[in-house]
């Protein structure tokens, strides 16, 4: 009997991948939700960024450039970067992706923090890559930790700073540390995609300790400061060797037309920056308090959100919670998928969108904690 062929599969490990699982956008029976569980900007973006992207209307027959050289020179031109060094991606995510393919190899390993952004992960296992997990200590990236962690199948290590889905971060002088500590061919990837909310002094994006570096790699994207999150444009600064390599293997029209024009205005528009900032610097602080005010945990906030921590329960009361401010039309992020069942994630709104979350858990508190009727 001849045998049956087999099936197309996978390669290993793809199957055992979970996949990403982004913040809820709709409640069933709630029209016209507030959406504050995908940290994107509650002020929208740039009119002028809304302008160069209707005005891309009339080019929907053209390919785009697929160097993207005139959003190269913006982004060089801001940051006082070589524009060869630039990687532009569909989001930070493509780069994400393309450093683990281009680097791993089957066996080899990332290592990242416990609680670090799930598209790491994703990424390094499609390659047939081994995922560490250094600890943290207080929800933060801890440098002695990761560095335990580095062996000689080590390829990439990955940080957000400040960090997704905890809102912490570390200061410059531990990144010079942990970049001291690894071997110089392990490329050190630091994610900006919060770097600009954090105003302090202690911090950098890593930019300056890359320009001199040969393994460092920062990225940062057009979707939360700029509002873009729609358009899926993102970039990085790398060593020229890094960027050559990656250019190699890109999609070769990987941002649209419209996503760099839209991306080169929004660069741009300082003022619709400033506004930005201005209101994550002014409820941040108003909304850590009030809601340490309730009895919960708020971890110590550095981007546009904050990380609120319920009385431990194995998720019930933070699943309960999540529901009860759903079904008042207010959707917050459940990250029990990052390890932190006890926990919501709250984008920061609009002044009625803040205090309604602070109204609405202060009720929930109540309910929850009322003695049961005999």
């Amino acid at each position: 009997m001849t045998p049956k062929p087999s099936l197309p599969s996978p390669r290993p490990g793809i199957d055992d991948i979970t996949p990403y699982k982004p913040g809820k956008a709709t409640v069933e029976g709630v029209e016209h939700p507030v959406k504050l569980s995908a940290n994107e900007n509650i002020l929208g973006c740039s009119p002028h960024a809304r302008e160069a992207f209707v005005s891309a209307a009339s080019d929907l027959n053209l390919y785009p450039d697929g160097r993207g050289n005139r959003l190269r020179a913006a982004i060089a031109e801001r940051y006082r970067l070589e524009p060869e060094r630039l990687i532009l991606g569909c989001g930070t995510d493509e780069i994400f992706a393309l450093l683990n393919q281009t680097y791993l190899r089957a066996g080899d390993n990332i290592v990242q923090g416990e609680y670090g952004f799930g598209a790491y992960a994703i990424g390094a296992r499609a390659n047939e890559g081994e995922v560490r997990l250094a600890p943290e200590t207080n929800y933060r990236i801890d440098v002695d930790k990761l560095l335990e962690c580095v062996d000689e199948r080590t390829r990439l290590v990955f940080i957000a700073n400040p960090a997704n889905p905890t809102g912490t971060f570390i200061p410059l002088s531990e990144v010079e540390r942990l970049h001291a500590g690894l071997p110089r061919d392990v490329l050190l990837v630091l994610d900006g995609a919060y770097a600009e909310f954090n105003s302090d002094p202690t911090f950098s994006d890593g930019v300056d300790l890359a320009r001199g570096a040969e393994n460092v790699v920062v990225t940062h994207t057009f979707s939360k400061l700029h509002g873009l999150a729609a358009l899926r444009v993102g970039w990085a600064y790398a060593p020229a060797a890094v960027a050559a390599a990656i250019d190699r293997i890109r999609l070769p029209f990987n941002t649209s037309i419209a996503g760099q024009a839209a991306a080169v205005a929004a660069l741009a528009d300082e003022d619709f920056q400033a506004r930005s900032l201005a209101l994550v610097e002014r409820w941040r602080p108003w909304l850590t308090q009030q809601l340490g005010g309730l009895g919960l945990e708020v971890v110590p906030p550095a981007a546009n959100f904050v990380l609120i921590g319920f009385p431990r329960s194995g998720g019930r009361i933070a699943g309960e919670a999540e529901a009860f401010l759903a079904r008042r039309g207010l959707i917050l992020r459940g990250v029990a998928g990052y390890g932190l069942p006890d926990h919501l994630r709250l984008t920061i709104g609009l002044e009625a969108h803040n205090r309604a979350v602070v109204e609405a858990l202060a009720e929930f508190l109540v309910r929850t904690s009322a003695p049961a009727e005999a």
